[in-house]
């Protein structure tokens, strides 16, 4: 029961359960190597870095419209910089999204084992957050163009997907899109779009082409700037204006435009960091394939992670003890629906063969 003798907040505030970020201690306190966050093993672009450290106007607001990074994100996608809009990360974007388009009583639709942020984001302007079941443990566009009620308003979608790693050919994501109202927005989640071959690029193509397309990228993941925060948005006139009028005024940092604005212009380092993720993961997935008998399975991943399986919860939970005890912090994913499985995120080589031997003494001693 509320006390009415002080500030009470929203209700629908009260329904969020909080987004619990990857750990990286072990339960007695140990420091361990995070493979919980889906952070590059890399590091970032040594560009990027000196351009951070470089960046002294501390006492100075950064710019409020981040310019300079617009238009280097133009020029390397294609894109007028007059349809793009830069947040602190793509959670702010996604965040921005729900509150210019939804609101109290709306529904906010997405595919069962999506991203944490999507429900907290429905429910922080008092949406409904509505899960159409996945198939395969990723998106089903026929399951989610059944879920689509009057009410609906924003379809939220990453590709690949989070936790999961799954991705939808260009293919269904245009039939999904063909099959929404045109009140309806799409928000395409990009975060992990580096790590195919084509980029996301037929993503992008349809926000440049689509009235009612939003697609979000980050700098947190592939180039290695999850510290600095920086993520942008594409879509249609219209809806960038909606986002550009409630962002905050001064959202990303100055050294955060910096790090960013040189991270584009290491692109080697960019496909560095693409190729020894689908070399390492490749051999990750092949040992633990190899398990296959003991009841482990891996989701097939187009990301910088894997979704290891096992027979149940309690297994995970011993799986995800010995890893710890090897040293190492991966993401258990009970309040996600998926308590029999854990998220890997591939760092080095030696980090895949220290957890993979982990794994395999848990399952087969």
């Amino acid at each position: 029961m509320t006390n009415p003798s002080i500030p009470t907040p929203k209700p629908y505030i009260l329904d969020i359960a909080p987004y619990v970020p990857g750990v990286a201690k072990a339960a007695d306190g140990r420091a361990l190597t995070k493979l919980s966050a889906n952070e590059n093993p890399l590091g970032c672009s040594e560009a990027a870095l000196a351009a951070m450290m470089q960046s002294r106007a501390a006492a100075r607001y950064p710019d409020p419209d981040s310019i300079a990074l617009r238009s280097a994100l133009g020029e390397l996608h294609g894109i007028d910089p007059a349809r793009i809009v830069c947040g602190t990360g793509s959670d702010e974007l996604l965040n921005l999204a729900a509150q210019a388009f939804a609101g109290v009583g709306d529904e906010v639709l997405m595919p069962q084992f999506s991203f944490a942020v999507y429900p907290i984001a429905a429910r922080r302007v008092g949406a409904v957050p509505v899960e159409a079941k996945a198939k395969d443990f990723g998106a089903d566009v026929d399951a989610l163009l059944a879920a689509v009620t009057p009410a609906t308003r924003i379809v939220f979608i990453a590709n690949p997907n989070n936790p999961t790693g799954t991705w939808l050919p260009h293919s269904e994501i245009m039939r999904l899109h063909a099959g929404l109202p045109g009140d309806v927005l799409l928000v395409l989640d990009q975060a992990y779009a580096e790590y195919l071959d084509d980029e996301g690029a037929p993503g992008l193509a349809l926000a440049s082409e689509a009235e009612n397309v939003l697609v979000t990228r980050t700098f947190s993941k592939i180039y290695g700037l999850a510290s600095a925060r920086v993520g942008w948005a594409t879509g249609a006139p219209h809806l960038v204006d909606a986002l550009n009028r409630i962002r905050g005024p001064f959202n990303v940092t100055g050294a955060a435009q910096a790090g960013a604005l040189a991270a584009l212009g290491d692109q080697d380092f960019v496909r560095r960091s693409r190729e020894a993720n689908a070399r390492v993961r490749a051999d990750f997935v092949a040992r633990l394939e190899g398990l296959g008998n003991r009841g482990v399975s891996v989701v097939p991943s187009e990301a910088n992670f894997v979704l290891v399986r096992f027979g149940d919860q309690p297994t995970a939970e011993r799986v995800r003890d010995a890893i710890a005890d090897a040293g190492y912090a991966v993401r258990h994913l009970p309040g996600q629906g998926l308590g029999e499985a854990l998220r890997i995120t591939i760092g080095s080589a030696e980090d895949m063969a220290a957890v993979g031997d982990a794994i395999e003494s848990a399952i087969t001693g």
